[in-house]
């Protein structure tokens, strides 16, 4: 069966996925729409570095649902507009398009939405008989799926970490990393992404999910943030320094108490330069370590390298194949919001050529 798709933001993840639309035996594009006026008119395929496909990017929403789309591949940036991306979800759902998400990373698990956002969101699906489902790497594939498939070989699990190392030297995405994230920063700046309970709202749906598979029930959800701070200028690939005296790698985890005593941990260990933080973990490129202690105890690290030998490539290319995957499942899905154990096991059908 062939899903008729369409894709909304063409951004950093939004080009990968377009890009992946086109070429799927299984996919069909039927509209694109974008929020930038230079972007506005040009082929598809010229803004994936494809040939032309005939289709013309839009900024405007309702011509491309008019379309009656199977469903919506929405990319959209939703770090500093979540509401308004919400609002655009909700829009696409209500016309009777399913929607596959990376942007709005809350909703990931209905433990770890909003109540009000929730609430419509589920509303949206009812009036379009639609479902809605957000993942991607992580949080989503590395940080939900792959741990999970390791406790089905377990007799007893005692505690479980997912850790992502990776460098953001290469990550082309300024605002989130220095503004939002805090990098190249003194320490006394509170970015927004670690001011209190936002590690929780962004990252817990991973926990959540995980909880959910294991059958146990979460105390809380505890935020741990560590940033280790350079004393000499670092110089970054692509230009630019890391000033002495601010933040060049960044450690955080959440970590899920059940039955007084944390069991599950996600976190991230990340740097903006070889040298930073050079006592903690470490890795070449991006990898997840994870670690389930028990009986028996497991460790397991999965490294991700794009065709270009850039892990930051890879890391973006999965989060749009992991929604992608995942659209005959979402189509098929009675209307609702929907989580990774909704889902299920999502296969890379289309992918041997």
């Amino acid at each position: 069966m062939t899903y008729r798709v369409a894709l909304w933001g063409t951004g950093n993840v939004g080009r990968v996925a377009l890009k992946a639309i086109i070429e799927h035996p299984d996919l069909e594009l039927i509209g694109v729409v974008v929020h930038s006026p230079e972007k506005i008119g040009v082929d598809a395929g010229d803004l994936c570095g494809l040939d032309k496909v005939g289709i013309l990017a839009t900024c405007d929403p309702a011509l491309v649902l008019a379309l009656s789309p199977d469903a919506v591949c929405y990319t959209a940036t939703g770090d500093r507009r979540p509401y308004d991306a919400v609002n655009d979800i909700c829009l696409a759902l209500e016309t009777g398009a399913n929607v596959v998400s990376t942007s709005v990373v809350s909703l990931l698990h209905r433990g770890s939405a909003e109540p009000a956002v929730l609430a419509q969101i589920e509303a949206a699906c009812q009036v379009g008989g639609t479902s809605c489902f957000t993942s991607g790497n992580d949080p989503g594939f590395s940080t939900e799926f792959i741990p999970l498939a390791f406790t089905g070989a377990l007799e007893r699990l005692d505690f479980i970490r997912v850790q992502e190392v990776s460098s953001y030297a290469s990550y082309d995405q300024p605002e989130i990393l220095f503004d939002m994230m805090g990098f190249g920063k003194p320490p006394e700046y509170v970015p927004p992404f670690l001011a209190p309970g936002v590690l929780k709202r962004l990252g817990g749906g991973s926990v959540h999910s995980i909880a959910e598979a294991l059958g146990v029930e979460l105390d809380d959800i505890i935020e741990v943030v560590e940033r280790w701070n350079t004393d000499v200028d670092l110089g970054l690939t692509g230009g630019g320094i890391i000033p002495a005296g601010t933040t060049a790698a960044l450690r955080f985890e959440l970590q899920g108490i059940v039955a007084g005593r944390p069991l599950i941990a996600v976190g991230h260990v990340n740097r903006m330069h070889d040298d930073a933080a050079p006592d903690w973990p470490q890795s070449s490129g991006k990898a997840y370590t994870i670690t389930l202690e028990g009986s028996p105890t497991v460790r397991a690290k999965v490294e991700m390298v794009g065709e270009d030998g850039d892990h930051n490539t890879a890391g973006l290319l999965i989060t749009a194949m992991r929604v992608l995957h995942a659209i005959p499942k979402v189509c098929e899905a009675a209307p609702g919001m929907l989580g990774a154990n909704d889902v299920g096991l999502i296969t890379g059908r289309g992918v041997v050529r």
